[in-house]
């Protein structure tokens, strides 16, 4: 069975299901429909009882009133007795799970009607003399009754949902026996109206959960992109800063007046070079010095590579020391080779007359 035929049984079931539920609903506030004295009787069932609710000659219309309760409601049709035949007939208790079947095969035997032509309902009890045996009573009338007597109904505004019938010397105070009902026998446009708004339902969730995981792809990528964004400008930002962090207060001096602020701020080979013969110990010396920009490289020999940090950060000319590679044995075997990278500190404003 291919997924669509099997999607397709499952709405069907389903619409069933929801009908049934619908009519169970509307069943707690159900109208009795009975033709008495030559007119329709309609009745509202309660907890006290049922009352009368209206009136109707056949081809006539109910109120307005009348109406509304009866599409909040389930209407009830009861048949008239001299409509209905009965028949008994008594079956073991434990043919009671299939007493429809059972029913259904004797009706030909039992209806005045053909079978196909009748109608039936039934109801149970335990034979008082016999436990083990089912008094089965069964109540016949023909499908041209049940029909015409629906049409009478529908034409006064109250279409029915279910047609009852009791025996003529029924008491009024028993339950009636089920004949017929649109939740066993509903109409294929009901059906195909159900489905239908269930299928529409299901397309509208279907794509109500596309759009909103489309969208939460969608602004998730943008966010991600924009984050990106902001950390590349605050990247950049931060290496501005640290190239020239006196460049956003002298975009608004002269030429002359930024050339002095440039000399006074950046750093000073000779400067360098004098703190590190006095922070580095004899034991060590340099095979290699780079300046860039405010960040000094310096690779060299010593005995003891650990102990140059502190007074590389002590001399006050430098900043951040740190090895930024593994220090390794030199050639001789008694020597270390170090990488040492460190942070040039501005150097002090000069005070004093200035050339402008």
């Amino acid at each position: 069975m291919s997924v669509i035929a099997i999607l397709r049984r499952w709405i069907e079931v389903l619409a069933a299901t929801l009908i049934g539920a619908r009519d169970a609903w509307r069943a707690t506030r159900s109208l009795k429909v009975a033709f008495e004295e030559g007119r329709f009787t309609i009745r509202r069932a309660g907890p006290d009882g049922a009352s009368v609710l209206a009136a109707v000659l056949p081809g006539a219309q109910v109120s307005a009133e009348v109406a509304r309760v009866a599409r909040g409601g389930l209407v009830v049709l009861e048949l008239p007795a001299d409509k209905v035949v009965t028949r008994r007939i008594n079956v073991p208790s434990q043919a009671q799970a299939f007493l429809t079947g059972i029913v259904r095969n004797q009706i030909e035997r039992l209806s005045p009607w053909q079978s196909d032509q009748a109608i039936f309902g039934f109801d149970t009890k335990v034979n008082h003399e016999d436990a083990s045996v089912l008094d089965v009573r069964i109540l016949i009338t023909s499908r041209t009754v049940v029909d015409g007597a629906r049409g009478e109904v529908t034409a006064i505004g109250l279409p029915p949902d279910r047609v009852v019938a009791r025996e003529r010397d029924e008491p009024n105070t028993s339950e009636p026996v089920l004949m017929w009902s649109r939740l066993a026998d509903p109409s294929r446009d009901e059906t195909q109206r159900m489905c239908w708004l269930i299928g529409v339902a299901i397309g509208i969730c279907v794509v109500l959960s596309s759009s909103l995981s489309l969208w939460s792809i969608a602004s998730a990528s943008a966010i991600g992109e924009e984050s990106e964004n902001v950390a590349a400008r605050l990247r950049v930002l931060q290496r501005q800063i640290q190239a020239s962090p006196t460049a956003a207060s002298t975009t608004s001096l002269g030429l002359g007046e930024r050339a002095w602020i440039a000399k006074e701020t950046s750093p000073s080979a000779v400067i360098v070079l004098e703190a590190l013969s006095r922070a580095l110990p004899d034991s060590a010396y340099l095979s290699e010095l780079h300046v860039e920009n405010a960040t000094l490289r310096i690779i060299g020999l010593t005995s003891d590579a650990p102990s140059l940090i502190a007074p590389l950060e002590g001399s006050g000319h430098l900043a951040d020391v740190h090895f930024f590679a593994p220090t390794t044995r030199g050639p001789d075997g008694t020597r270390f080779r170090f990488y040492i990278e460190a942070k040039i500190n501005p150097q002090p404003e000069i005070v004093g007359p200035q050339p402008w």
